[in-house]
């Protein structure tokens, strides 16, 4: 399953909480470039290195997929998501819709869900509470939103709104148990 959507949107708590709800689930772990944010650990949150590590782990065909994002590569472990597969698990990739297209041609079959904001004026007011952003940054991430939502409607099964976040943990715990029953 690919989980994505616009900074601020969402996305990783409603991931993290979906993976402690369902069994037999692995949350991946993005590798990335850009600084450790305060309180994030490294292999938890992400796997932090240098621009030069991600550049030889792309050489050594290592990522899924990988891309860049307002100016920090981020890279899924191919090896790390290829181990729970085959351990049956249900594997939950939080990505970026570049990424998301990557995966869609190596695994066709993989369930895509787009995490929406209630409102453009809802999305600006969580990316302000996160405080990671500065004003520029905040307002990059603001401008690529309606660029990825724009994509998401062409690329997406699933489209969920995070007006309620129960709720919308509750839809894609939805989504994940109706595409396992129909697998089997």
């Amino acid at each position: 399953m690919i989980v994505s959507g616009p900074s601020g949107v969402g996305k990783s708590t409603i991931c993290k909480e979906v993976a402690r709800r369902i069994e037999n689930v692995y949350l991946s772990v993005s590798v990335t470039t850009r600084p450790r944010g305060k309180g994030e650990k490294h292999g938890k949150n992400y796997w932090f290195i240098s621009k030069e590590q991600f550049q030889q782990r792309v050489g050594r065909g290592e990522f899924l997929e990988h891309a860049e994002v307002f100016g920090h590569l981020y890279g899924t472990p191919k090896d790390k998501v290829e181990q729970a597969l085959n351990q049956g698990k249900t594997v939950i990739l939080e990505i970026d819709v570049q990424g998301a297209r990557q995966v869609k041609v190596t695994y066709p079959d993989a369930v895509m869900v787009f995490i929406l904001p209630p409102s453009a004026k809802v999305l600006a007011e969580r990316l302000g509470r996160r405080g990671r952003d500065n004003s520029q940054a905040a307002e990059d991430r603001l401008g690529g939103a309606s660029d990825e939502i724009a994509a998401a409607w062409q690329y997406y099964q699933h489209m969920v709104i995070n007006e309620n976040l129960e709720q919308a943990i509750k839809e894609v715990v939805q989504i994940i148990r109706k595409g396992s029953v129909e697998e089997k």
